[in-house]
């Protein structure tokens, strides 16, 4: 059967951070109002948490989710399951029965590999040991805990709902619960962060041995509260920027992390499996507002408008009571309704994207696989580029791996746009 990953979006959260511009709201927004919601009954969300109008909004999206995981479900029958992420959004707001439905909602109508990797994104504060017990009987064996910073006044900066205290009492009660498995999400490049307390936090974090560790600059982006007040602080000059990029990986690497990826680092066995569908163009397919998929070289994604996600969702109930004969396993079949858009990838887009996601892993990219996925060699289509990269050293080729240099990687964004054919 062919790989299959699937990403699930929860868009909610305690309160939107500073810097944030993902497709998330605080919860008790109203997203789904009751006159959108299909059903109220059943969700199992954890009612310990937010008011009324509050559990009511979320219950009403985890049945949307659950039914659009369900009417999909067929569009994969020849597919196998081999890992299932949670993001947000806050996933770790959802109660453990409403996680469970889900999960089980997937292994009634999926084929789960029987060691499906299965992430849940989480942020200190909004986990007690009881959830997590849950998550993990419900079959999450691996957990996301966004840190980002081990400075308490980094984090107010960015208006993180923790500190770091919370922090370390959610990764004890993660270990106690029986995760095996745990990611610990940093940013670099923080308002007011200097490369001393940067390091302090790399040494506090690899001390506490995770077994993975995701590694990112922040990155301002217009129309975000930190954006517009940036002038309110001091951040990192480019050159101490750049020095606490060079810090990660030397000190990570002198924990006994190797790095696989530009921005992520594993003890040996831990890799994200998921994260490495992404990178290696494989199928994977996105549940929930907004969620985004690629199944044989067709891109789309969700609407990102929870009533046109209501209306998208109805949609599909729709087309499968009058569908009486539906193909099998066919994602190209795609979404219905009108929306959303699907883009069949060309020959060159799929190209491009095999070597500017490739090329993110440090085992960089196969010349067989390259061959064996397009019919032509990658000399033919990139001999010219191939051969600058090479003479400015930042990529090398060793037997049949091309790779980024440790030159390369620290400007990886100009010799990726290199592999642009248009």
């Amino acid at each position: 059967m062919r790989e299959l990953s699937i990403y699930i979006h929860i868009p909610y959260c305690v309160r939107k951070c500073l810097y944030c511009d993902f497709l998330s709201f605080p919860v008790g927004s109203g997203l789904l109002t009751d006159s959108t919601a299909m059903t109220d009954e059943g969700s199992g969300l954890d009612r310990k948490g937010p008011g009324g109008q509050k559990v009511r909004d979320i219950e009403s999206y985890v049945n949307l989710l659950k039914q659009e995981i369900t009417l999909e479900a067929d569009r994969y029958s020849g597919h196998q399951v081999i890992s299932v992420f949670w993001g947000g959004g806050t996933p770790s707001l959802l109660g453990a029965a409403a996680v469970t439905e889900v999960i089980e909602t997937l292994r009634n109508r999926y084929h789960m590999a029987a060691d499906v990797e299965i992430t849940i994104e989480a942020n200190p504060g909004t986990v007690t040991a009881d959830k997590l017990r849950e998550y993990i009987t419900a079959g999450i064996n691996r957990i996301s805990i966004g840190l980002q910073s081990a400075d308490d006044r980094e984090l107010a900066r960015i208006g993180r709902i923790h500190d770091y205290r919370a922090f370390l009492e959610t990764y004890k009660m993660a270990r106690e619960a029986g995760f095996g498995n745990i990611n610990i999400d940093l940013m670099a490049a923080l308002p007011g962060q200097s490369v001393k307390s940067y390091e302090e936090t790399l040494r506090r974090v690899a001390a506490l041995c995770p077994e993975h560790i995701s590694a990112y600059s922040l990155i301002l982006e217009e129309g975000t509260p930190l954006y517009e007040r940036q002038g309110e602080y001091r951040f990192p000059t480019e050159e101490e920027d750049r020095e606490m990029y060079l810090l990660t990986d030397s000190c990570l690497a002198s924990c006994g992390y190797h790095r696989y990826e530009i921005s992520n680092y594993a003890r040996e066995g831990f890799e994200c499996r998921h994260n490495k569908v992404y990178w290696q163009r494989g199928d994977y397919v996105g549940f929930g507002l907004g969620a985004a998929s690629m199944v044989d070289n067709i891109r789309w994604s969700n609407p990102t408008e929870p009533e046109k996600y209501v209306a998208y969702v109805t949609g599909l109930e729709k087309e499968s009571d009058k569908t009486t004969g539906k193909e099998d396993g066919q994602a190209s079949a795609g979404k219905t309704g009108g929306f959303p858009v699907r883009q069949i990838l060309t020959g060159e887009e799929q190209m491009e994207e095999f070597m500017f996601l490739g090329l993110r892993m440090m085992c960089g990219v196969s010349r067989r696989a390259f061959q064996e996925q397009f019919g032509r060699q990658i000399e033919e289509v990139y001999g010219e580029v191939l051969r600058k990269m090479y003479r400015q050293n930042l990529l090398v080729c060793e037997s049949d791996h091309i790779k980024l240099t440790t030159l390369g990687i620290d400007v990886s964004n100009y010799v990726m746009a290199e592999f642009l054919l248009v």
